[in-house]
């Protein structure tokens, strides 16, 4: 079918296009106006005032500490070997991110990608930085707060006390970790992390944006990546 603009036919031309739209494949949205979405999202992130950052800072805190206590009880007892354990537990440890993402929380490791805000010049050097800084600690305090909640509710006592044995080899072991693995496994895992949060930019939906989440999360839980 022919559509007429202006004495003029041009079937070669998408109607989206003529609406001013970008033609889109199925229910995705495509990656440049994924990135120009992710520069508008860091420009507004940026622009919050310091009691509204720092605020969704320590939710998000608590909500990857409570995705991390979810994966513990997850893993503890376990008869399944190592790999179905911890892709088990990966699983159970995206409930995290999906709090963050769907409850419009501030991650820090998740606030990295607001730097392409930055390299387009949208925003200054001074301003992300400060964004950083206030989410970081907002996410240290959250995660304290939420430890010593879950202490005092007794959840390390589930299982006759195996939780919280599960929960204290786990900090010993990245105790133990070397620094350079420390950092290198920490690199690791928020590219992985960026990666997810990337994705949700591409889906429309709750559900599309929580399978987004899933699977890098589980990913780097599962390669014992550090977070």
């Amino acid at each position: 079918m022919n559509i007429s603009t202006g004495g003029t036919t041009d079937d070669s031309i998408p109607v989206t296009d003529r609406r001013g739209h970008e033609p889109e494949a199925l229910d995705v949205i495509p990656p440049a106006r994924m990135a120009r979405l992710v520069e508008d999202v860091g420009v507004r992130k940026v622009g919050l005032s310091l009691l509204s950052t720092l605020t969704l800072g320590v939710l998000a805190g608590a909500f990857i500490a409570f995705g991390s206590m979810f994966f513990t009880v997850t893993i503890t007892g376990s008869e399944f070997g190592y790999g179905p354990t911890r892709l088990l537990g990966g699983m159970a440890f995206s409930l995290g991110l999906v709090l963050v993402i769907i409850g419009g929380a501030e991650l820090f490791t998740g606030n990295s990608l607001i730097v392409m805000a930055w390299a387009n010049r949208s925003i200054t050097i001074r301003a992300l930085l400060r964004n950083w800084t206030i989410v970081y600690a907002g996410n240290l305090i959250g995660a304290l707060a939420t430890a010593g909640l879950v202490h005092l509710s007794g959840t390390l006592l589930l299982g006759g006390g195996e939780v919280g044995q599960t929960a204290s080899a786990i900090a010993l072991e990245k105790l133990s970790l070397d620094p350079i693995q420390a950092f290198v496994r920490g690199v690791l895992c928020n590219i992985l992390v960026c990666l997810a949060v990337w994705m949700c930019f591409a889906a429309r939906s709750v559900s599309g944006k929580i399978l987004a989440i899933i699977f890098p999360v589980t990913a780097f839980v599962a390669l014992g990546f550090e977070h």
